[in-house]
């Protein structure tokens, strides 16, 4: 198997050696090390890095990335069948993020220069706000102590 320095990666990836540092260190790609101590990495690892940088442009948090690539072969590229697999779970949580998104641009009007942040349809500043139902003010003071 042909290995390849990290110089070599960054040049053909387009990545600054510091990118591929910092993913080598959270697990989303691997080297060995040489003689020399070295990073060499396998060409199989620029297929995983094109899928990472898709992944982020695409908005996938780098966590869900290493998730998908934790599933797939180590020792080979990424096929086209495991790409296909793991864009299918992608478009899923994009779908999701688009939902939410949409939803947040339907309703941002009605919560702007408000100032309260205990309304009952005030769930974009306080989504999970059990307490509006009880009027404003603190609820959960408890002065006997």
């Amino acid at each position: 198997m042909e290995y390849l320095t990290v110089g070599e990666v960054a040049q053909r990836s387009g990545l600054p050696v510091s990118t591929i540092h910092f993913w080598e260190s959270k697990g989303l790609i691997r080297s060995l090390r040489s003689d020399g101590n070295q990073r060499r990495f396998a060409r199989p690892e620029l297929r995983r890095i094109a899928v990472i940088k898709i992944g982020q442009r695409a908005g996938i948090p780098l966590s869900e990335i290493r998730d998908v690539l934790d599933t797939l072969p180590a020792d080979r590229a990424v096929s086209a069948k495991s790409w296909a697999a793991l864009s299918r779970r992608w478009k899923g949580s994009l779908d999701d993020r688009i939902a939410r998104l949409t939803a947040l641009r339907d309703q941002l009007g009605q919560c702007i220069g408000c100032g309260c942040l205990s309304l009952n349809k005030c769930w974009l500043r306080n989504a999970n706000d059990k307490l509006a139902t009880e009027g404003p003010g603190p609820r959960l003071l408890n002065f006997d102590e």
